[in-house]
């Protein structure tokens, strides 16, 4: 096993996008491997359609993380035309979008320009077989929608379709794309297999998929947990905003062939390309839990993806970051033995959240919304339900999978109360931020120096008390920290 210290970030796609070089800073100078885990549940936008016709993990958060690690200040112009290609999006008109898809695979298209022939041929080699698996696919009623595909995606699946695995297809990514050694990219399952998620609100109401969710764009459906396949809802009509052909009727199921076992959820058989993600119309109450299902809308309880489990056994720091609390941070955190894992590194590991600097739909504010303490009360739950012994009595404690909350304070940041975490064995550190430009209420944006300093502050902290020993609580709770430079930490 590596001796190599490992900074694990748990996070979803695009929020935490925001906060990569912190991340990357911290591992910059020190003999510190940095473990990204993303969740593979999303089935919203253009992966919708690639879950539709191909089946497997939702790469859209994976996509969206590894374009961000693409080195950006670089004199390599090929890779700056790499990370061009890769980071393309299609037309949002179909027809559009088709023409210039053939001609990127015809090796025609202008995003093309400074590559060398021998990766422009490796690049396209991945992007034809995907286009002779579509073709394959092909049927007069159902055909695949190139409407703002990524290009990322695409070959992501191509490359998954080739070597059948996408731990596999990551790597070819991460080595065509120039990303450093000492940054991983690991899927929170590994499996070539949609893992979709649902929600159970506190009124009873289940919410099934990561984009109806996340957006309220999809009807919501109110069945048990323990879904039966006979009793699966059907999809919703167009009264419900989805259009008529997205239906399928009973007769016309087998000429709608896709990649979706037969009997399997309508619901998650529907194309989710268009959403909006600044609709935060309110869900009916609070969410309470996050599940996996299987195509038929039972609940499962797949296991945790190794790489993860070693990289947390292998950690000096653990970071949950900023993102949904729900769609991006918990599918990560409830696969089986990832709490177990958690909370076997003890209080020596920090395991530091994040907080949001806003509210979204899934913690408020209209149905009263979340305090830092029921962040980390989620938190803690998820941890607890993904090991079979604490799902059952989920006597969870906090502070087994959080010690440290690093927030952000006013303008509709959630609220935090100090004296009552410290009272649960979690250290507070309020950091320097920015009003979010977007206007008044809109949260709170975290300073990158400040963030920085206040976890070097953190993990300084676990090192001295390595070389010295001292891991009592006196000594754990007794840190104070100040920030100098464009920033400032206050330790409570």
């Amino acid at each position: 096993m590596s001796t190599k210290k490992h900074l694990v970030v748990f996070s979803g796609g695009s929020a935490a996008n925001e906060l990569i070089d912190v991340f990357k800073d911290l591992c910059k100078d020190h003999k510190r491997a940095l473990d990204f885990v993303l969740p593979i549940s999303d089935n919203g936008g253009s992966t919708s359609e690639i879950l539709r016709v191909f089946g497997g993990p939702g790469i859209g958060d994976v996509r969206s993380r590894l374009i961000r690690l693409l080195p950006e200040d670089t004199e390599d112009a090929e890779l700056t035309a790499i990370k061009n290609i890769l980071n393309y999006r299609l037309p949002p008109n179909n027809y559009e979008a088709r023409v210039e898809w053939l001609s990127i695979i015809e090796g025609t298209h202008y995003l093309w320009k400074g590559i060398s022939s021998e990766k422009r041929e490796l690049l396209r080699s991945f992007f034809i077989l995907l286009n002779l698996e579509l073709l394959k696919r092909q049927r007069p009623r159902s055909s695949f929608n190139f409407q703002s595909a990524s290009i990322g995606n695409l070959f992501l699946t191509g490359a998954r379709i080739f070597f059948g695995s996408f731990e596999s297809a990551i790597y070819l990514f991460r080595s065509i794309a120039g990303i450093p050694e000492n940054v991983q990219v690991i899927p929170a399952i590994n499996s070539n297999h949609a893992h979709h998620i649902a929600a159970g609100l506190a009124d009873g109401t289940v919410i099934i998929g990561q984009n109806q969710i996340s957006h309220p764009t999809s009807t919501l459906s109110d069945f048990p947990p323990s879904l039966a396949p006979s009793a699966a809802p059907s999809a919703p009509g167009s009264e419900n905003g989805i259009e008529e052909e997205e239906v399928v009727e009973e007769d016309e199921e087998e000429d709608e062939e896709d990649a979706n076992l037969p009997g399997s959820l309508a619901s998650l058989r529907t194309r989710n390309i268009e959403f909006s993600k600044t609709d935060d119309s309110a869900l009916p109450s609070r969410i309470e839990r996050i599940w996996y299902i299987n195509p038929y809308g039972q609940e499962i309880r797949p296991p945790a993806n190794p790489k993860v489990l070693s990289a947390i056994e292998q950690a000096d720091a653990i970071i949950y970051s900023i993102g949904s609390l729900y769609t991006s941070l918990t599918p990560c955190l409830v696969p089986r033995n990832v709490g177990s894992t958690l909370a076997a590194t003890g209080r020596n590991t920090p395991k530091i959240l994040l907080l949001n600097g806003s509210h979204d739909r899934e913690t408020g504010p209209d149905h009263a919304a979340f305090t830092a303490t029921e962040f980390v009360r989620a938190v803690a739950r998820s941890c607890a339900r993904s090991d079979s012994s604490s799902s059952r009595s989920l006597k969870e404690e906090p502070s087994k999978y959080v010690t440290h909350v690093i927030y952000l304070s006013g303008n509709g940041s959630p609220v935090v109360d100090t004296v009552e975490l410290k009272s649960m064995g979690i250290e507070c550190f309020q950091v320097y931020g920015r009003r979010n430009p977007q206007g008044d209420g809109r949260g709170m944006l975290y300073d990158a120096t400040a963030l920085t300093q206040t976890l070097e502050t953190i993990l300084a902290v676990r090192l001295k008390r390595q070389e010295t020993r001292r891991m009592t609580m006196d000594t754990y709770g007794g840190s104070k920290a100040k920030a100098t430079g464009n920033g400032w930490v206050e330790s409570h």
